[in-house]
């Protein structure tokens, strides 16, 4: 048990050696009064020290700030940059497109397009690809397009998943086990128990409960919960989703934005999975916006049939597309990626580094007799303060302690590394090192011993 008043002085301390060593982001921050908020987009104001740190530079598997601090990056823009900050290929791609060719966006196709969906076909085993700026639209048009293939009205997630702004996906369970809106849900458009159904993770049961209603036209999950801590899938839930999907006549829709990390054709390829779409975003093109969804052949050809019948508007206005969609300077930044940086053999790398990460993770918990636990998916590690690891969303939630986060998080930026900083995440990279691993567990180690003095 730690004790809390320890805790509450050894935040205050990290904080206020925070606030001493960054004055230029601290000035920056407070010069920012004509932006919401402070910062280019809210989330920038989730921070355990009172302001963000402000980016100077940022290459490879390395940051640095204002003030000159350097950090190893374990963040690397919550999945955004796992490809590392600026790799080179990426770079190169870039600039080829922009000032050899020229054309940024031009709504005209590139050749760069049909070699990227060739190869997500290769890593994720659907055929048939099209092109977003965000997985959250790649959602949102999965969505619509299985809305109208089935006619039915409702979609199924898994309570405290994440799938960005999705306004269905914004329903979780209550304490005495009823569907609710997200706490903090901004402006929401209707009742989201209208659009959406909610289940616990790894819960076979209350999954076929709510399929039975038979109004489910997709079930949009992540293979593994990733936003409320690392919640693994236990022996059988997948394919028994699977097989239940299939029994109701509901489509499933893998998410791979965040379990992209489980290898290089996420965790589709990795567990085996037969979803009817693939959806993913931020990783794929090196942190320039770009994201996608991927259907099987018998859903495509039921969506052609069904545009061709009753004339959905595919091409135009009909809710389904964007002007910036499948850019040319997306498509070249998203080949070279894939291409040349996260590669098979890159995926191998990264994950042995996050073993290596959880096993120095484990060890300092070991040692100390901690009450917690640590998970892995592929190259993405996390630490939770409950143990055993949490085997719903609504269980990670309960374990959720922020001062512990923020002291830790503080403790490691202080110090020169970064997580992520909606949770307690830490993904590699190709870029990323044995050294950047072993310092964090150094780190950590130090962190966890303070706290067991109390």
């Amino acid at each position: 048990m730690i004790d809390k008043g320890r805790l509450a002085q050894l935040l205050a301390r990290e904080r206020a050696d925070y606030a001493q060593h960054h004055p230029r982001s601290r000035a920056a921050y407070a010069d920012a009064t004509h932006l919401f908020g402070q910062v280019p987009m809210t989330w920038m104001n989730k921070t355990a020290a009172g302001f963000p740190l402000y980016l100077a530079t940022a290459r490879g598997a390395r940051v640095t700030d204002l003030d000159g601090h350097e950090y190893v990056d374990f963040s690397l823009g919550d999945t955004g940059a796992m490809a590392g900050h600026s790799p080179a290929p990426t770079v190169a791609a870039i600039n080829h497109r922009i000032a050899e060719l020229g054309g940024i966006t031009a709504m005209l196709p590139t050749e760069d397009a049909a070699w990227v969906g060739a190869e997500l076909h290769r890593r994720f085993g659907l055929p048939y690809w099209s092109f977003t700026l965000t997985a959250t639209d790649a959602n949102r048009w999965a969505i619509r397009l299985l809305r109208a293939v089935t006619g039915r009205s409702k979609i199924l997630f898994h309570n405290y998943c994440y799938h960005g702004s999705v306004d269905e996906s914004l329903i979780m369970l209550a304490p005495d086990g009823t569907p609710t809106s997200r706490d903090g849900n901004v402006g929401a458009p209707v009742d989201v128990r209208e659009t959406s159904r909610v289940v616990e993770y790894n819960d076979l049961d209350g999954l076929r409960r709510e399929l039975a209603h038979g109004d489910v036209a997709a079930v949009l999950m992540e293979p593994a919960l990733t936003n409320i801590g690392i919640v693994l899938p236990e022996p059988g839930y997948l394919a028994g989703a699977r097989e239940l999907t299939r029994e109701y006549g509901t489509y499933l829709i893998n998410d791979e934005t965040h379990t992209f990390s489980a290898g290089p054709g996420g965790a589709t390829r990795a567990y085996r999975l037969e979803p009817d779409v693939v959806t993913i975003g931020k990783a794929i093109a090196g942190g320039i916006p770009a994201g996608g969804y991927g259907l099987s052949a018998e859903l495509a050809t039921a969506i052609e049939a069904l545009a061709a019948r009753d004339s959905l508007d595919l091409v135009d206005v009909g809710g389904v597309g964007g002007t910036l969609a499948g850019n040319a300077l997306s498509m070249a930044a998203a080949r070279a990626t894939l291409g040349e940086v996260l590669t098979d053999e890159a995926f191998d790398r990264m994950i042995a580094l996050a073993t290596r990460f959880t096993a120095g993770v484990q060890a300092a918990i070991d040692s100390y007799r901690m009450v917690w636990s640590v998970s892995q998916l592929g190259a993405r590690t996390e630490y939770r303060f409950v143990d055993p690891a949490p085997r719903t969303g609504g269980a990670s939630a309960a374990s959720t302690d922020p001062d512990l986060e923020d002291f830790l998080h503080a403790y490691l930026a202080n110090r020169g590394v970064l997580l992520t900083p909606f949770h307690n995440m830490a993904l590699m990279s190709p870029a990323t090192t044995d050294s950047d691993v072993d310092r964090h567990t150094e780190l950590f180690t130090a962190a966890v011993a303070e706290l067991a003095e109390g």
